[in-house]
């Protein structure tokens, strides 16, 4: 199980949430934050802190966020991440439905 960042994030990236996580497992994309699902030790503090609310743990998504638990381990497909993502800094990459999405 992990927390996922869900559409709500889009465009806002806060950071509020990178500041709080204890295992550094956010990750700020172009447009949005990803949650690392292999780095998430589902201790909720993200989800605490996110000021719009687009964090929510995997069993509590509602049915329209649900492709977000995807979207996000998706992001990290193919990459070779470090831990950190308060170190990392942003990413210049989406994944192609966020990065299609109209400018919030």
């Amino acid at each position: 199980m992990t927390f996922v960042v869900t559409q709500a994030c889009v465009d806002v990236q806060d950071k509020s949430c990178i500041q709080v996580c204890p295992a550094d497992c956010l990750y700020e994309g172009g447009r949005m934050m990803y949650i690392n699902p292999s780095q998430c030790i589902n201790c909720g503090a993200c989800e605490e802190a996110c000021p719009v609310s687009a964090i929510r743990f995997e069993e509590d998504l509602e049915t329209e966020d649900q492709s977000f638990l995807k979207l996000n381990a998706e992001f990290f497909e193919g990459r070779d991440v470090p831990k950190g993502g308060r170190k990392l800094g942003k990413i210049e990459h989406d994944v192609a439905y966020i990065a299609q999405l109209p400018q919030m």
